[in-house]
């Protein structure tokens, strides 16, 4: 099979987590700078609104960056997650076992501690129960890449597994929980569309431009139904054809095509459009909000005690390797709380512009640089050329060679 060859500075591990950054300190800059209210009239400027058969399109240039380029996102994290299924490790039950248990630990001690935190304040602050419950693939592997000399062989495809099962578990939520004004002929129109693309990939078409086509509509359809938008980009990653009668594999084509848009587009403008907040009307009071504290603990500790807890419980029970000593599990749990783009984009569908928006943002923003800081200490911390699961070693140095994951350096 031919490999990748890293050749662009973007490519890097290390980019993604630093674009991203930048881009949510450019958002704080612009919502607290003069051009605040330019800016908020310039995202809600109206571009598309239309009315018929009990369906509404609305959209405005919020809309498009969070509806429309995040779907393409979610299409890139749907590619991820067939290929770790298909020839990936979690195809392997004996490997796929503890990032599945991670992930699911992950997702459900956060969203308890976030649920305990707004325990008594107004039920509304509920809503925001998943908001700490996701993982950032790219900023995780970014602030991994930080420290990866010193991390056991396997630990990045532990997180890379971990981070795209816990990002199936947020797609579901979405689906679930946030999606809203079922409209059922539009829905109808979904399940053709994307049965139709079942049959395509069934029947053996491999040429990526028919099933692009059908994901158009399939995305016009999803966004009148009701279904959050970004659904439609999971859906077509699950019917893009993992190989063709030659070997060729049209899903790591389209991956290795979208990964610099999703990079160097898709992620900073969604960090610039929803990562500021506004700071200058905030006093001290404000920095207690609820929704700030649960949100930013929800990252901080739900997440090591799950992932890191679950793990280290799991393989004790199962006698299994772990995938990194201890110590090195404990920080690779921290950093599984960097949430950023997953959680902010909760966050922008659980309150919108309600007065819980910005302690959210910012509480988003806090638990995962806590998270990262204190990850990467402990890694670094952990004893220089210590050993974990061999098959998750050997299946790392394959993504290396594939050019799914950075040579470790």
């Amino acid at each position: 099979m031919a490999t990748h060859t890293t050749e662009h500075w973007w490519e890097r591990d290390s980019a993604a987590g630093a674009i991203l950054a930048v881009s949510a300190v450019i958002s704080f800059i612009v919502v607290n700078g003069p051009a605040a209210a330019t800016f908020d009239a310039f995202l809600h400027t109206l571009l598309v609104d239309i009315n018929f058969g009990g369906a509404t399109l609305h959209l405005d240039i919020l809309h498009v960056i969070n509806d429309g380029l995040m779907a393409l996102f979610f299409l890139y994290v749907g590619l991820e997650l067939k290929r770790e299924t298909v020839e990936g490790p979690l195809r392997n039950p004996r490997t796929a076992v503890l990032p599945i248990a991670a992930a699911i630990g992950g997702m459900a001690a956060p969203a308890l501690v976030y649920l305990l935190v707004v325990q008594g304040a107004d039920p509304a602050y509920a809503r925001g129960w998943a908001i700490p419950a996701a993982t950032d693939i790219a900023f995780a592997l970014g602030v991994l890449s930080l420290v990866s000399k010193h991390a056991p062989p396997g630990l990045r495809l532990f997180l890379l597994a971990l981070a795209i099962v816990d990002d199936l578990g947020a797609i579901v939520v979405i689906a679930v929980f946030y999606s809203t004004n079922i409209v059922g002929w539009a829905l109808g129109g979904t399940a053709v569309t994307f049965s139709a693309m079942l049959v395509l990939n069934r029947t053996g078409v491999r040429h990526l431009g028919y099933y692009l086509t059908l994901a158009t509509i399939l995305w016009c359809f999803t966004v009148l139904s009701g279904v959050h938008a970004t659904i439609a980009g999971v859906l077509t990653a699950m019917t893009i054809p993992m190989r063709d009668s030659t070997g060729r594999s049209p899903l790591l084509v389209l991956e290795h095509g979208l990964r610099p848009f999703v990079v160097l587009a898709i992620l900073p403008a969604f960090a610039v459009a929803n990562a500021g907040a506004p700071l200058g009307g905030m006093s001290l009071a404000d920095f207690s909000h609820p929704v700030l504290l649960a949100t930013g603990l929800g990252l901080f500790l739900g997440k090591v005690i799950g992932v890191a807890g679950v793990v280290l419980l799991a393989a004790s029970v199962m006698h299994r390797v772990l995938p990194a000593p201890p110590l090195a599990m404990i920080g690779a749990g921290f950093i599984a709380g960097i949430g950023f783009t997953m959680s902010l984009f909760i966050g922008a569908l659980a309150f919108g512009a309600t007065d819980a928006s910005g302690p959210m943002r910012i509480g988003v923003i806090a638990g995962s640089i806590a998270s990262a800081v204190i990850g990467l200490l402990l890694i670094r911390l952990s004893r220089l050329g210590a050993k974990g699961d061999p098959d998750l070693a050997e299946q790392e140095l394959l993504a290396e060679r594939q050019g799914l994951l950075n040579p470790r350096r």
